[in-house]
């Protein structure tokens, strides 16, 4: 009876964008209704602003940008949420796009400025093909936007969502008056700087009456106009084709101004659906299930600088997380116990004794886990969808610091296994390369080398193309290759045979020199 009460109580997802559509600043002000902080930070810190939680790392707060997933988790209406604010930026997707299948909807935040760009195009690509649920937040109302009709018609077009909208807003920019709720049917009226007060929702279900013009002045005929439009194009909202995947209602606000927030929140716990079913290669696993069973979606290497602390992070998938009782890990077909299992706050963490469903749990890790690893009570399940893509960067990495060079391999041995930056070393002379999909990962890299691990490195330059695990049926051809392409051939972390080819040509000129070779784009790990 308490699994399936605890399981009702849960709403896990995710909030996804591109980078500077507000997405980190709307967690913040989620954070902030829910309680969870009593003051919500500014993206970029500086002295009169406090930074934001989700952006716990140095670096995100430097550069203003989210680079990892952060976790939070707070009650609201008797609900545990649990958000993940992902990173927005394209050289990190694969941070979020592992998020995703971690996730039981999504929150996408648009600019209403720019509309929707690249990498929401991307993220929203995935969602679909998973049948996610998607709530869509237009944002930055309270700026010169682009018309909502013309916003609207355009995710549409773009992202394929077939959207409703359950707020509309009043104005643009300086002429901002509010949104009109068609949820709940009320007023919502605009008080920039955030200061939303319970006097600004007024209940108004008849948009014909006279008195509208006294609250929004002299824009009441453009609102009835619109919202007789929408209802007229419209059915009435229906929840199941939301929690299908078939329809994703769209709201309109200003985070930064705290407004239109509430509102989204309040609809978000009233729909959003509660811990789904998760796919593994054997079966389907039901949340309603009495056994535990769960999955490793992230490792975040150094959490805590003072300890030097790695964290798995795990999704409870069904049944009952419990504190120092034994799981299997079904990889290294061995029995674990977990004595300080953790919740988050972002980088924040407090000590939990259970988990349920829908919870992600921080696990301190010595090194046991691997992105993509499951947690069972003795039943051998492999959780499906979590992706890991071929790097298409490459740099030589150098110590510049000889003094350092045990602070230097212990850093990248850590840093390797979030699974962001990938380490290869050649089988001739040892070199070490790291791979990464873009460029500011490598940045990123070098910075936390830096300001973690007291470690200093310098890159070089490459003529590498792609990287590709090798695999055969026939060990005698595999050993021919390995002699025949030295030059090529490296190791990744995992001890695994990697061909790194120096152009398309190399690439496609070795597959056809040797049929019995399978080249792979996805590590299996």
């Amino acid at each position: 009876m308490q699994l399936q009460q605890e399981i009702s109580r849960r709403r896990t997802f995710a909030i996804i964008a591109h980078p500077d559509a507000g997405k980190t600043t709307l967690t913040e002000k989620l954070l902030l209704f829910g309680g969870a902080i009593q003051i919500a930070g500014a993206v970029k810190s500086n002295k009169i602003n406090r930074a934001t939680v989700s952006d716990f790392m140095e670096i995100e707060r430097q550069r203003g940008i989210s680079v990892a997933t952060s976790v939070m988790g707070f009650e609201y209406k008797d609900l545990k949420i649990n958000i993940l604010d992902t990173p927005g930026h394209q050289d990190f997707a694969e941070d979020t796009y592992r998020t995703l299948t971690a996730v039981d909807s999504v929150i996408v935040v648009v600019d209403a400025a720019k509309g929707v760009e690249t990498q929401t195009e991307k993220l929203v690509e995935v969602c679909r093909r998973r049948d996610t649920p998607v709530i869509v937040f237009i944002n930055k109302m309270d700026r010169e936007a682009l018309d909502p009709f013309d916003l609207i018609e355009e995710i549409e077009k773009k992202l394929h969502l077939h959207v409703q909208p359950l707020s509309w807003p009043i104005g643009m920019g300086k002429t901002f008056r509010g949104v009109y709720n068609l949820f709940e049917r009320n007023l919502v009226l605009f008080s920039p700087h955030g200061k939303q007060s319970e006097e600004d929702i007024i209940q108004f279900n008849d948009l014909s009456s006279p008195d509208l013009e006294k609250h929004i002045f002299g824009a009441a005929d453009r609102l009835r106009e619109d919202i007789e439009l929408i209802e007229g194009v419209h059915d009435s909202f229906d929840k199941e084709a939301y929690l299908a995947g078939k329809i994703s209602p769209v709201f309109f606000g200003s985070a930064v101004n705290n407004f239109g927030v509430k509102e989204l929140l309040d609809c978000f716990v009233a729909i959003a659906p509660q811990p789904q079913p998760c796919p593994t290669e054997e079966r389907e696993v039901e949340p309603e299930e009495e056994v535990f069973s769960g999955f490793v979606f992230k490792i975040h290497a150094n959490m805590d600088p003072n300890h030097r602390n790695r964290i798995a992070f795990l999704r409870v998938c069904s049944g009952t997380f419990e504190r120092n009782k034994a799981y299997l890990h079904v990889r290294l077909d061995k029995q674990l116990k977990f004595n300080a299992p953790t919740s988050f706050m972002a980088d924040k963490k407090s000590i939990i004794d259970y988990a349920w469903p829908g919870d992600i749990v921080g696990l301190y890790d010595t090194g046991n886990f691997r992105i993509g690893d499951t947690l069972t009570e003795g039943e051998s399940l492999h959780f499906k969808g979590i992706p890991s893509f071929s790097p298409e960067l490459f740099r030589y990495v150098e110590n510049a610091d000889p003094l350092k060079s045990k602070q230097l391999a212990k850093g990248l041995e850590q840093l390797m296994d979030e699974g962001v930056v990938q380490l290869f070393t050649q089988q001739l002379n040892g070199r070490k390369i790291v791979g990464a999909v873009g460029a500011l990962q490598l940045e990123v890299l070098e910075y936390r080398l830096k300001h973690e691990y007291g470690a200093t490195c310098r890159y070089e330059a490459t003529d590498l193309y792609k990287a590709c695990w090798i695999t055969s049926d026939k060990p005698a051809d595999l050993q021919v290759f390995r002699l025949r392409k030295a030059r090529n051939m490296a190791t990744d972390k995992f001890g695994h045979d990697v061909y790194l080819a120096t152009s398309a040509w190399d690439l496609n000129s070795t597959r056809e020199l040797f049929p019995s070779i399978q080249f792979h784009f996805t590590s299996e790990g």
